[in-house]
């Protein structure tokens, strides 16, 4: 008896043991906005330590793709393996990283008013996250990242937003040139820019008030150097990737304005394989800005 008592405890020992080390997921919860007015659905990851601690920690906004949605990051990505090992051998400290569902909005408000994305994330999502988990809520202890659509929504919230975050990390951000826009193609304007920036726009009418007040590259023009620094940079984008060429701009515009940032160009292109062996990296330097 007493062999297989102890057979039992070294078990329970091991299941808590690796319990520890492993964090907890909530795929898919949702949190209700008056500004969209409907439900939006977010994926949640908690560090390890999460359940076994009161202590608050500091969090991770962590954006999607275009066409994909909260669990992106977690079906394609697998961010909770990869920030258990981070956590666990010390390369970042423990997190909260939150998902939300940003469907095809671009994560900014529609030029019609029809769609308010960015007044929900700013104004109702961020609050009622960090009111219902323990969160550290102040600039210094929140971060922002995403790829695709959503390193364009993490550029245009640090840029908007400066007093919400300490760091900001697109991965391939989805960021476009003004001749890149007057040049596309009609077919790729119109499902996707079109709800965003006005209807039936060609050429040069697409440069309207809507598209140059959502330009990650116009806005930064229009900000001096001291604003844009209040905000760590950590841009990454493959050689082989679409996007290559608005990211060379971003990092150029931010050079001319003697912003601080960190800038990687890797082998690859515009795949989770990319965005799997980055991320990391990304989150290691947005938790860096959590040390004192």
């Amino acid at each position: 008896m007493k062999k297989i008592a102890l057979i039992y405890a070294a078990f329970f020992l091991t299941c808590s043991v690796f319990a520890q080390q492993t964090g907890k997921v909530i795929e898919e919860n949702t949190i209700g906005s008056k500004i969209l007015g409907r439900s939006v659905k977010y994926t949640i990851y908690f560090p390890p330590d999460y359940d076994y601690s009161q202590r608050a920690y500091p969090v991770v906004y962590l954006l999607h793709g275009y066409t994909d949605d909260n669990t992106g990051w977690l079906q394609f990505g697998e961010i909770n393996r990869y920030a258990d090992k981070a956590i666990l051998d010390g390369t970042i400290p423990p997190m909260i990283i939150v998902m939300p569902n940003g469907d095809s909005s671009w994560y900014i408000n529609s030029y019609d008013g029809k769609e308010k994305y960015e007044d929900f994330f700013v104004k109702e999502f961020i609050p009622g996250i960090e009111q219902q988990y323990r969160i550290k809520s102040e600039k210094r202890y929140r971060g922002i990242a995403g790829l695709s659509m959503g390193g364009y929504g993490t550029m245009i919230y640090a840029l908007k937003y400066p007093e919400l975050f300490a760091a900001a990390a697109p991965l391939s951000a989805g960021i476009f040139g003004d001749e890149e826009m007057t040049m596309m193609p009609e077919s790729q304007w119109s499902i996707i820019f079109a709800p965003l920036f006005g209807k039936n726009l060609k050429g040069k009418d697409r440069l309207n008030k809507a598209w140059y007040d959502n330009s990650v590259l116009s806005i930064i023009d229009k900000k001096n150097g001291a604003d844009l620094n209040k905000v760590r940079y950590w841009i990454d984008c493959g050689d082989d990737d679409f996007l290559f060429n608005g990211n060379s701009l971003l990092h150029i515009a931010l050079k001319k304005k003697l912003v601080k940032h960190e800038y990687r160009v890797r082998d690859g292109g515009h795949t989770w394989e990319y965005w799997r062996t980055g991320i990391t990296d990304a989150l290691k330097f947005i938790g860096e800005s959590f040390h004192q």
